[in-house]
């Protein structure tokens, strides 16, 4: 089964406690919608962000690998009666976009992908996508989260729908992860159903997300370690970066 088909259904359940609401502040703070302006949100998942993003007014492209995830997001869009294009595509090999003034990855999207070389490619494709003055916002593990909090699992969650049980693995490539969590989801009959899930993510030192932003052309990139909250400085766990054209 493909990554996320039956998780797509209760993701937005386990992730409740994520504060979207801030994310777009973020950006709409850096970024003010004005008549027009696209915004590309790059792994928007079930389209929380999207439908956020479309309500404040900018131009919506949602892009993500999983078609389950899409029809969700779709869903969500109608249910919020906003227009917003749903395209199904890998970050790393996005195609046919021009114009865009302010591309997202948000939620650790990128660190689904397990090469340098794929980030790279990520970064460039949204350079070329973006008009002069366009705008990047993005976020990644921290090495911290990734070599010293991942690898202390299993993490369990229970409520009345929805139980889960997560194991973790370090990886074979540095700062890695295996994620492997089995879910029970409850019917409507009261009978639980299991399955299965597999995941993969990788981090960098954030210099290298930076250094590979100049490489590419990015200028006035801030690297910013607050934007869900204070952080302790010896235990971040997550980096949120802006970088313009």
């Amino acid at each position: 089964m493909a990554m996320y088909d039956q998780f797509a259904f209760i993701y937005d359940r386990l992730m409740s406690d994520i504060p979207y609401a801030k994310y777009a502040e973020w950006v709409q703070t850096k970024a003010p919608h004005s008549a027009g302006k696209k915004l590309v949100d790059i792994g928007c998942g079930t389209g929380v962000l999207s439908v956020q993003f479309a309500k404040a007014g900018y131009d919506v492209i949602g892009v993500d690998l999983s078609e389950s995830m899409l029809t969700v997001a779709q869903n969500r869009s109608l249910d919020n009666n906003v227009q917003v294009s749903f395209i199904c595509q890998s970050m790393s090999e996005m195609d046919g976009f021009e114009g865009i003034d302010v591309a997202v990855i948000a939620i650790d999207s990128i660190n689904y992908l397990e090469k340098l070389d794929e980030v790279k490619q990520t970064f460039q494709h949204i350079y070329h996508s973006l008009v002069e003055g366009g705008q990047l916002f993005f976020d990644v593990h921290s090495l911290f989260k990734m070599d010293e909090i991942y690898p202390n699992g299993p993490f369990t969650y229970e409520d009345e729908q929805v139980a889960y049980i997560w194991n973790t693995e370090i990886g074979e490539e540095s700062h890695s992860i295996y994620h492997d969590i089995t879910f029970f989801v409850r019917d409507e009959a009261g009978y639980y159903e299991r399955f299965e899930e597999s995941h993969y993510q990788r981090t960098f030192p954030v210099e290298t997300y930076i250094n590979l932003l100049k490489e590419i052309g990015f200028s006035s990139i801030s690297n910013s370690t607050s934007i869900f909250g204070e952080q302790s400085q010896d235990e971040i766990e997550r980096f949120f970066i802006h970088a313009v054209k």
